[in-house]
């Protein structure tokens, strides 16, 4: 998601959102919630995301989005919702479920429906958000009349689901990513312990971790000249990862020291996402007869 924000910036608006009212889900801790946020923006800003053309800002500091997932939540029903992915994952493994988890695709879907997009990065595991997000925007259209635009998501190939060192989806929880800011010993322990296969004649999970970084033409070259060689592959892709994250790693460190960075940038795209969603709400409450 995040490489296809910073290459789609230079021909189109981005919304970069932070999902803080989501994060409440999993987050209870007033001092990590800030520390999160502050993190978030400062990893955008050393990936190359551009405030001052696009727009970056906090899911709490625009009210419109819950105000809009209210609206939402009066024309969706319980079973729709029970097919959301989080919901259906946490019951299968018998957690109790909060109303946060069951109602987070409304939430969601005014994220999105309130800048009227055309598209969305997305992971192949994130589609569905997109998929709520257009079926809530035709179900409101289709009562109260066109009010919404139907985004579509777009899936990268390659990215449409990132391997983690251990062969599943690389994911925090799961503890088996290698960071975007890693330290070279980092590096080199986290590449050292991917999982690899010993049936074929290349390590599929390396080759596509590093797929990510390295034009696929040239690694099938590398990968057949270092046929079943796993160590050595290993090694050119920990090479590979410290050249792409060390200028990363750097400038992120800069930024972080500038304290009142993260607020300019945040307050900024406080104001110029408040004046998009406020008037998209404002036609919203005319369509429903509120106003």
């Amino acid at each position: 998601m995040l490489k296809q924000m910073i290459e789609m910036q230079n021909d189109n608006m981005v919304y970069a959102l932070i999902v803080d009212y989501h994060a409440l889900n999993s987050i209870q801790d007033a001092g990590k919630m800030r520390q999160f946020t502050k993190d978030v923006v400062i990893d955008y800003l050393a990936l190359g995301f551009d405030p001052e053309k696009n727009i970056i800002f906090k899911q709490s500091d625009v009210q419109e989005h819950t105000e809009l997932a209210w609206v939402f939540d009066t024309i969706t029903t319980m079973p729709y919702l029970m097919r959301g992915h989080a919901y259906k994952d946490a019951e299968a493994k018998g957690k109790e479920v909060s109303v946060g988890t069951f109602n987070y695709p409304m939430l969601m879907a005014a994220d999105i429906l309130l800048y009227s997009p055309d598209i969305i990065p997305v992971g192949q595991d994130q589609k569905q958000h997109v998929e709520f997000a257009r079926d809530t925007a035709e179900k409101f259209n289709r009562i109260y009349g066109e009010t919404f635009k139907l985004p579509r998501s777009l899936i990268i190939e390659n990215l449409q689901t990132v391997p983690g060192i251990d062969g599943r989806k690389m994911s925090k929880s799961y503890d088996n990513y290698i960071s975007l800011f890693a330290e070279d010993s980092e590096i080199e322990e986290k590449v050292m312990s991917i999982v690899t296969d010993s049936s074929g004649t290349r390590p599929e999970n390396v080759f596509a971790i590093h797929t990510l970084i390295r034009p696929k033409e040239e690694l099938e070259k590398i990968y057949e000249e270092n046929k079943g060689n796993y160590k050595k592959l290993k090694e050119i892709l920990i090479e590979d990862l410290k050249t792409f994250i060390k200028p990363m790693r750097e400038k992120r460190a800069e930024i972080a020291q500038d304290e009142n960075r993260v607020k300019e940038v945040l307050e900024k795209g406080k104001q110029k996402a408040q004046a998009v969603a406020g008037a998209k709400m404002m036609q919203v409450k005319k369509a429903i007869g509120v106003l």
